[in-house]
């Protein structure tokens, strides 16, 4: 992105979290690299990473302050906050009948277990992840209880969707300012999950009606301006929307589309400066 704004003309640098100096009182509210934030047009926020609770928490601050201050961030913290937590993006996605998989979120195993009766093929995933780590599918019973007591055990909310079986493929759609400009199909021959981080192979595909109007959709309800769809089709042909990501990322994407990403999310975030 540095190389695509070079190429624009437009003055570009790229500064970590850790970076930051906010501040109440006393000076600039809010510094990076000894330059106030008030003078930077336009922020694209790239992965959040690695974070305690209290990293999270200020680093959303910051992003909210750079709003305040008149800085157009990409994606807005409001965006990010409401991707970032699975249940709260699947419940606003499924509140506007945007199709999702079937989901328990509880903080007690008995709970969790009973049901199973209905639900005998689960994926237990954390609350806040990506790229797939950490999402375990539990079919046995038996191993299902001994992994959910010890996530009570370890004070963490169990989070469990129904398995919906997908021939090992799902679509990722990356979107710039309500526009799909690129999309691929994930494969995986050897595992049930499809992110490319895990060893899928992506293949160019052309996203057009229900499925790009779903993906769409989909980021207009989170609030998203750059972001990645995961749009899963089960073997009925039934399409489910996995995930909105608003931090994507998109080598995988970029080695089978002639879009450059890059350029886009640059050309869209000068377009969208509000100075």
């Amino acid at each position: 992105m540095l190389e695509a704004a070079r190429r624009r003309g437009v003055t570009s640098f790229y500064f970590r979290f850790r970076d930051i100096i906010a501040r109440v009182g006393g000076g600039p509210p809010l510094q990076v690299r000894g330059l106030n934030v008030k003078d930077i047009n336009s922020v694209i926020v790239r992965p959040i990473g690695r974070s305690s609770l209290d990293q999270a928490i200020f680093r959303l601050d910051a992003l909210y302050t750079m709003e305040d201050l008149g800085v157009h961030v990409i994606n807005k913290p409001s965006a990010i906050e409401r991707s970032m937590d699975k249940y709260r993006s699947l419940y606003l996605l499924h509140k506007r009948g945007i199709p999702v998989p079937e989901t328990v979120v509880v903080e007690d195993p008995s709970i969790a277990f009973e049901f199973m009766r209905t639900m005998p093929d689960i994926v237990l995933k954390p609350v806040f992840g990506s790229r797939g780590h950490g999402s375990t599918r539990i079919s046995d019973r038996d191993l299902a209880w001994n992994i959910l007591r010890e996530q009570a055990f370890f004070r963490h909310v169990i989070y469990m969707q129904r398995f919906i079986p997908h021939r090992r493929r799902d679509i990722r759609a990356f979107v710039i300012g309500n526009e799909v400009v690129a999309a691929m199909v994930r494969e995986n021959p050897e595992s049930w999950k499809t992110n490319v981080a895990m060893g899928a192979k992506p293949k160019p595909i052309k996203l057009e009606g229900e499925l790009e109007d779903l993906a769409i959709k989909s980021t207009e309800i989170l609030g998203c301006e750059v972001a990645g769809v995961d749009i899963l089709l089960s073997e009925s042909g039934n399409a489910y929307v996995l995930e909105v990501n608003s931090q994507p990322g998109w080598r995988g994407l970029q080695s089978v589309t002639k879009v450059n990403i890059a350029e886009k999310i640059v050309d869209y975030a000068i377009l969208t400066s509000k100075r």
